[in-house]
């Protein structure tokens, strides 16, 4: 099934979506920048996104500056090529990490200082003005959702901390899922990237706050989680599971506008000072942050488990399906020292996201929850 959407991005969604490139570069400008990573870069798929904008007579220049976890540098040197390019419309292509960096890449184009002279925590979204240039994102991971989201993270090189970047004039205009782009994710990454959807949902689901619309987007992500995400892992040629987990992603980021939670407070830091995958970050912790929540969250826990019918509680089945797809238990088996204990807590209690999780939490909660991932005590 192909089909077209807006949500408020325009979203061209299925088998073949990639089609459709051409014309929304068009509709937006005449040259194209493409923001990637190494990995991405190495792939067919980037040769096949760069054919169909030759084949289309669209010039096109492009960029793999980008880290993992991106860095504020490589958003404001992407910014300089941009410009001197002479492009009129960005492609971020890859992870999260690139749509990420493709964002800030487009305002620091424009904008003038560093990226992190934005940041959303000191006020920043007040100094973002609507001439970024349109942005076009082509994920080929199912996690961030970064495709339909109005923010980017970078890392400060000088705090080594991680910085969030928001405005609705970072949004995409267009995201292109094309399920057949993600066919070749191995499965670690499969499994990391869709516990990050998963995260995203279940955090938006259970965070303080109003918002009935949240809500019911994020129950229904989790609901897809629960029927592809093991397939997607088992059987990457899936379409109709690999459709279903770009579909959770992008439910996530449209629901966690409502707030996230301690776990994200926690896999921030995990990134900037561990350098672990963001979406393993949070599969590790999640459950650890879920037991710490279990009575302030304890209905809506139930709503999930009776969403998802689950014969099992949700811890039980959170555990499960991270042994079924190989997800470590604890932050030793994920490379994490031990020795980083206390700069990984001062990190955490800085990050705003704790501050909707459904348990106030403190400083030394924080670090007992990362005592409790290192020891795989739940």
């Amino acid at each position: 099934m192909r089909t077209s959407f807006s949500f408020p991005t325009t979203i061209e969604f299925g088998a073949g979506a990639l089609a459709s490139l051409p014309d929304h570069v068009r509709a937006r400008g005449s040259r194209a920048f493409v923001v990637t990573d190494p990995g991405v870069r190495g792939l067919p798929i980037f040769d096949r996104v760069m054919a169909v904008l030759a084949d289309a007579g669209i010039v096109a220049t492009s960029t793999d500056a980008i880290s993992p976890n991106p860095l504020a540098g490589e958003c404001e040197a992407g910014g300089r090529a941009l410009r001197a390019s002479g492009a009129d419309v960005v492609i971020g292509l890859g992870g999260g990490s690139a749509l990420d960096a493709a964002k800030g890449v487009a305002l620091m184009a424009t904008h003038e200082g560093r990226i992190v002279d934005y940041d959303d925590a000191k006020g920043g979204w007040k100094l973002i003005r609507a001439d970024v240039p349109p942005v076009i994102c082509i994920p080929t991971t199912a996690g961030t959702g970064s495709e339909v989201g109005r923010s980017t993270v970078v890392i400060d090189e000088d705090t080594h901390t991680k910085v969030v970047v928001f405005s609705p004039f970072l949004m995409p205009k267009v995201a292109i899922v094309d399920p057949e782009l993600m066919v070749g994710m191995p499965a670690w990454l499969t499994a990391a990237t869709g516990f990050d959807a998963l995260t995203h949902n279940l955090e938006a689901f259970v965070a303080k706050g109003f918002h009935p619309m949240a809500d019911g987007i994020a129950l229904e992500g989790i609901a897809q989680v629960h029927t592809h995400l093991v397939t997607a892992c088992r059987k990457p040629a899936d379409l109709t599971a690999r459709g279903g987990m770009a579909m959770a992603a992008m439910m996530g980021a449209t629901a966690f506008q409502k707030g996230l939670g301690a776990a994200h407070s926690l896999a921030h830091p995990l990134g900037s000072l561990a350098g672990v995958h963001h979406g393993l970050a949070n599969a590790v912790v999640l459950p650890y942050v879920v037991a710490f929540n279990r009575e302030a969250a304890a209905e809506r826990y139930a709503l999930v488990e009776r969403r998802l019918g689950l014969s099992e509680g949700l811890m039980e089945w959170l555990l499960a399906l991270r042994r079924d797809i190989g997800i470590p238990h604890t932050l030793g088996e994920a490379g994490v020292s031990r020795a980083l204990l206390e700069a990984l807590s001062d990190q955490a209690i800085a990050d705003g996201c704790h501050g909707s999780n459904p348990r106030p939490c403190s400083r030394d909660d924080l670090r007992n929850l990362y005592v409790a991932a290192f020891d795989g005590n739940l």
